[in-house]
């Protein structure tokens, strides 16, 4: 996977003035992580939109601070209401020798027999999977091919997932990640909740307060 660097400069603004960074085309961003300051920064805006969209929350990025590269993860985005622009990004910057924990987007793949012969509904149980591994080892996404799925009943389990060996799975093996029903069944199938005590980035407490003054 080719790697993604984003240019940023130091912050020293905050709270209501930093409306006037974005009418400068400056996008407000925040690194967290384990042991450091919260390092306030500002990203190019143009250079966040062409980038930031196509990055997934379990994908590794680097962010060049004045010349300092910082290896992250991006956490969170906030948008305007109305029109989408970004207004924030929070990051969390990650040591490439400690395990962390974390979740993983599950991506469905393939066809069906029992949808597309019986005319049954596929019902997704889980929209992530909670795993624990370095940095480097960390997937993009977890791929689940449903065209095993041939009958009414069948099922795909976390346990049938196969990650690599360095990845691993921190989620309820028993815990059904996508579930075939028959079309009368779909409207009363409760879908189990998403993944309980799914990781959380680490938040700095003195760090958040100031950047909660900008909004």
């Amino acid at each position: 996977m080719k790697e993604v660097v984003l240019q940023a400069k130091t912050r020293h603004v905050i709270g209501k003035q930093v409306k006037a960074l974005r009418r400068e085309g400056l996008l407000p961003a925040v690194i967290y992580g384990h042991n450091i300051t919260p390092l306030i920064i500002t990203l190019d805006y143009r250079e966040a939109l062409r980038t930031l969209p196509g990055i997934s929350t379990s994908q590794l990025v680097v962010i060049d601070v004045d010349g300092t590269k910082h290896t992250v993860l991006m956490r969170d985005k906030q948008h305007q209401p109305v029109t989408g622009a970004y207004l924030h990004i929070d990051f969390q910057e990650v040591s490439m020798t400690e395990k962390l924990r974390t979740t993983v987007a599950i991506v469905f793949h393939g066809v069906s027999p029992a949808v597309k012969d019986l005319d049954a509904i596929m019902v997704p149980q889980l929209e992530e999977l909670e795993i624990e591994c370095l940095p480097r080892d960390l997937p993009e996404r977890v791929d689940v091919d449903i065209s095993v799925l041939k009958s009414i009943g069948d099922a795909i389990y976390v346990r049938d997932l196969h990650l690599p060996s360095e990845v691993t799975i921190q989620t309820d093996m028993a815990e059904i990640v996508v579930v075939i029903t028959p079309p009368q069944a779909a409207e009363v199938v409760e879908v189990a909740p998403a993944v309980e005590g799914a990781a959380e980035p680490e938040v700095i407490e003195r760090g958040r307060k100031e950047e909660e003054e900008e909004f």
